[in-house]
């Protein structure tokens, strides 16, 4: 399977730039997709889109203080709604133009729960240096609050990253700067640390502070594995190295067969692409209220028996890295009605294992792309990697859960996001009709159906049916926005068919666009947060398979 490579890394940093720019025009540009507001393509939305927050119980829901009731857009959580209205900040953005070894960090944890410690590990040209931690949301459109400062620390540079001869691994063995413990102040969420040199130099490290607990609607599920590979800090990552690839050669045979987590992201100030395919999801969904919780996919690998105490299983914008733990856990919860979103083009791509780095289990990557090449080939198969889940000896496409195929990309231009199934309930109250466009939305990473692939699901349906062109593939045509719902469980499946529709939720409107982007994907987004917050999809909207009238 040949995918793109470093192209999707560029235009998501790109995006991330533009992200913090417009940050606070998307409080403006997103509140027409809320309560109490309209726009040319909603102007026949339902009234229940006009209810304001009112945290008060539904039958059968807890009075508690943290209570969930039925919202206009979804199931909303009192406590979403009490967090979101505290004082927030936009001192969370990066000013200034920054150097990349200004100051740089990672942590010990990718994830933490309360009552964990959580070491950092900076390398900085500073005299000195802090670290603020803002959890990410929305905030009365400001987008983050602080929840705790560090001391100020002394500033030291740290030594060059070795790389491991032969899997070519870049991982960092810098001395540990400072530590702190998640105490119960820190929300469960998204967090940015923002590393402050007394010099002006700033810079993230992510962090997910997650509640084990928590029997939340919404699972929101950070890629960090799929960050983590093209994470090229070093000079390698999954898809190249430091030295030029061979001519017509791929996958790159100078790339890294490990990464680890044990150095800072490359990309996006030190967030990777967390502020592109990530955070417009999550400040959208607090905005309204949502009753969400949050992961990372390492947290499905290592918890799977939590996803069935959730109704709906959130894979973000770019997410094309899973274990084989991670898909038996996806597909065990969608055997009990857990219903699944699939906000990327690529989800479930790459088959990869985890394995421990020094600083603790399950911080380094492996995927040697051929399977042949990797030592557990014949040995332990359920552990091979692959570069596509669909070669032996998995032999198991990501389209028998997803409901399309992976089938390129196209980073020089962008396409309309076109509809194709107005009666859906995706459309429901946006007044769009058959053939209506959405500008710029179809873009990067594509996904469609493919009848040739036999294990599809037999009731697919097709909701929006895109013309795109793919680079260096002129046999594909079209991108589509998938739906399936399972005979058994009843869970539904959605599957966007672009890696563009998170960072869609803050593009600018087009100069004389009667369709804003941004506006009518957060539309369309609340749909899907209402439809499948409900429980097994199915159960009140079943599919019906339409793939036939467009590839039949």
């Amino acid at each position: 399977m040949h995918a793109r490579r470093s192209h999707t890394r560029v235009v998501a940093a790109v995006i991330a730039g533009a992200a913090l720019v417009t940050v606070l025009a998307f409080a403006a540009v997103t509140s027409g997709a809320g309560h109490g507001s309209s726009h040319p393509a909603t102007k026949a939305a339902s009234p229940a889109r006009n209810k304001v927050h009112q945290p008060a119980s539904t039958p059968g829901t807890s009075t508690s203080a943290n209570s969930t009731f039925d919202g206009p857009d979804g199931v909303e959580a009192s406590w979403v709604i009490a967090e979101n209205s505290k004082p927030g900040t936009t001192s969370w953005q990066i000013t200034g133009k920054q150097s990349p070894t200004g100051i740089m960090g990672y942590s010990n944890r990718v994830q933490a729960q309360v009552g964990q410690k959580v070491a950092l590990y900076v390398s900085t040209q500073a005299a000195s240096f802090q670290v603020k931690a803002y959890r990410m949301g929305y905030y009365q459109g400001k987008g983050g609050r602080l929840v705790w400062s560090s001391a100020q620390v002394r500033g030291v540079v740290q030594p060059a990253c070795p790389v491991t001869t032969g899997i070519n691994m870049v991982e960092c063995h810098w001395a540990q700067s400072l530590s702190f413990t998640v105490t119960s102040s820190w929300v469960q969420g998204q967090y940015l640390l923002k590393l402050v040199g007394s010099g002006g130099q700033q810079s993230y490290v992510p962090l997910t502070v997650w509640d084990p607990s928590s029997t939340a609607t919404y699972v929101v599920m950070s890629a960090v594995l799929t960050e983590q590979v093209f994470n090229a800090f070093g000079g390698y990552d999954l898809y190249q190295g430091a030295t030029p690839c061979a001519a017509n050669h791929y996958p790159c045979s100078t790339r890294a067969r490990v990464v680890s987590f044990d150095r800072p992201y490359a990309s996006g100030n030190g967030a990777g692409g967390y502020l592109s395919l990530m955070y417009p999801l999550t400040r959208l969904m607090e905005e309204h209220g949502l009753d969400v919780t949050y992961w990372t996919d390492i947290t499905l690998a290592e918890h799977s028996n939590l996803l069935a105490k959730h109704k709906v299983l959130i894979s973000p914008g770019h997410d094309e890295e899973w274990s084989n733990s991670m898909r038996q856990a996806a597909v065990a919860g969608a055997s009990k009605g857990v219903n699944l979103v699939f906000f990327g083009a690529s989800p479930i791509l790459r088959k990869v294992r985890l394995q421990p780095s020094p600083l603790g289990a399950d911080r380094e990557v492996v995927n040697y792309r051929n399977p042949l090449k990797d030592p557990f080939y014949g040995v332990d198969d359920a552990r091979v990697t692959q570069n596509w889940w669909g070669q032996p000896p998995a032999d198991l496409p990501a389209s028998t859960l997803v409901g399309a195929s992976y089938v390129g990309f196209n980073n020089l231009t962008s396409f309309p996001f076109v509809v194709s199934d107005p009666s859906s309930w995706l459309y429901a109250g946006t007044g769009l009709k058959a053939g209506a466009q959405i500008p710029g939305v179809m873009t990067s990473d594509f996904q469609a159906y493919d009848p040739s692939r036999t294990s599809n699901p037999p009731n697919v349906e097709i909701l929006s049916h895109s013309p795109v062109t793919v680079q260096y593939d002129p046999s594909r045509h079209f991108a589509d926005t998938v739906f399936y719902t399972m005979a058994k469980s009843q869970a539904g499946v959605f599957t966007s068919g672009t890696v563009n529709w998170i960072p869609s939720l803050t593009a600018a409107c087009p100069a004389g666009a009667t369709l804003c982007p941004s506006q009518v994907m957060a539309e369309l987004t609340l749909n899907i947060m209402r439809v499948f917050g409900q429980g097994p999809v199915g159960r009140s909207y079943p599919s019906t398979a339409n793939w036939q009238s467009f590839y039949g």
